[in-house]
């Protein structure tokens, strides 16, 4: 039982005493459908251990199915072998399955009760689908709000988490898909109680596990977008270590620009990008330029200005970035025309760019760099004012001031910018600065 603290492990065992006294308090003398329980029971365990596996899921369907069937005491039984020989990642393995068993059958358990007394069995027997919607919903309720608890006070206590704050997050997250899931659970009650019987019932789930697999695809391919950005934004640190975080911070202002111009979210995602990857170019300019602690010769500048583009080359093959690429490539233009490396103006610079210039510009101010020393916000969002209309867009820059005096600026801290051995720079950027950026 290592890593999980006393008061956890006592509360993991006041929850499976609590859930062991509900089951036998209503089972004896209540007559139960074994067969129902075991091929219920059966399904869940079969399907748990390829859920957990392949798709990070649980079968809720079929749990709340066997709330909508049967009684409390054997609604609750369901979850039990599913949950006790599920598949477990980490230590201690006994203790977590243990869990899982305790909590499932007990919210299970609390659903059914709310779902019989709202009459719901005897709507799902006569097969009778308006009123059996009202009972049904309740008990997804009464189901979400049992794991929430049951899962916060468990964060609470393991990981000293805000109780009502935790409670209140599982809880808002988890309806919507529950509510999907008790609708695939009702459905399956409704068949399982007429003519078609269990077999057309279980059909139900055929659609739902189809759906999962899609969602775990697209799971598997974000996880792979976010590792391709992951592994080039570290190859750029360790290039120019003095930068490293910026990255970070950059897509961090873009998305608060994007989220107070109210962008939707595939757009904010693709600014994310965008700023988190507007520096990949520095990959293709020599070290030497990039460490230099003197100033650089026009020839040398022109060199980094080259950054955008290969940038854009670097990119050109991830298909999932789309916008993204077109603001590593013009995030050094100017409103006014005299940025890099085309020197578009205005609308001719695409939007994306123009976000991605200012949170750039913004972070690289308030960040402590070997050429300048970092500056307060509130001097940052002056300067940016002072350049909108000549090299920054009004708009991005007024977002940016309205989330950052709203919100506040709480970037992460990266190990470089509290080194004490970083020379002490110049008060403000200036053309070299902004050639390396």
């Amino acid at each position: 039982m290592e890593g999980i603290p006393a008061r956890a492990r006592g509360y993991v065992a006041c929850v499976a005493l609590g859930a062991l006294l509900c089951t036998l308090s209503s089972l004896p003398g209540a007559p139960t459908p074994w067969w129902a329980v075991a091929l219920l029971a059966a399904v869940y365990a079969a399907g748990e251990q390829i859920a957990r596996r392949r798709f990070a899921a649980t079968l809720h369907p079929v749990l709340l199915a066997g709330a909508f069937l049967l009684a409390p005491a054997a609604a609750a039984l369901v979850p039990l072998p599913g949950a006790l020989f599920s598949h477990v990642e980490a230590r201690p393995f006994l203790l977590r399955r243990v869990w899982r068993a305790a909590e499932s059958s007990l919210a299970v358990w609390l659903a059914a009760r709310a779902h019989g007394a709202l009459g719901g069995r005897a709507a799902v027997a006569g097969s009778d689908l308006p009123p059996a919607f009202v009972p049904a919903g309740a008990a997804v309720l009464v189901f979400c709000a049992a794991l929430a608890l049951l899962d916060g006070g468990m964060l609470a206590l393991a990981e000293g988490l805000p109780l009502r704050a935790v409670c209140q997050g599982m809880f808002l997250r988890s309806l919507a898909p529950v509510a999907v899931h008790g609708l695939a659970g009702l459905m399956t009650a409704v068949l399982w109680s007429s003519p078609y019987g269990p077999v057309a019932a279980l059909l139900v789930l055929f659609p739902m596990a189809v759906s999962w697999w899609v969602f775990a695809q697209y799971h598997r391919e974000r996880a792979a977008h976010q590792a391709t950005i992951r592994a080039l934004v570290q190859a750029v640190d360790l290039k120019d270590g003095y930068t490293r975080g910026h990255s970070e911070r950059v897509g961090q202002a873009s998305m608060m620009i994007g989220r107070e111009l109210g962008m939707d979210d595939d757009r904010i995602e693709v600014l994310r990008f965008a700023g988190i990857l507007h520096d990949v170019g520095k990959l293709g300019v020599p070290t030497r330029l990039l460490r230099k602690d003197g100033p650089l010769t026009p020839e040398e500048r022109r060199v980094i200005e080259l950054h955008p583009e290969y940038g854009h080359e670097i990119t050109r093959g991830i298909s999932f970035l789309g916008e993204a690429r077109s603001a590593i490539l013009h995030h050094h233009e100017r409103i006014d025309g005299s940025g890099y490396p085309y020197g578009l103006a205005g609308g001719q610079i695409p939007e994306s760019a123009r976000v991605v210039a200012v949170a750039d510009a913004f972070d690289a101010m308030t960040s402590t760099r070997c050429y300048s020393r970092a500056r307060p916000v509130e001097a940052a969002l002056e300067e940016l004012r002072r350049c909108a209309g000549s090299h920054f867009d009004p708009r991005m820059v007024t977002a940016l001031t309205r989330v950052v005096g709203r919100d506040g600026w709480h970037p992460v801290v990266t190990a470089e910018e509290t080194r004490s051995d970083v020379p002490a720079p110049a008060p403000a950027p200036d053309d070299r600065s902004e050639a390396r950026r």
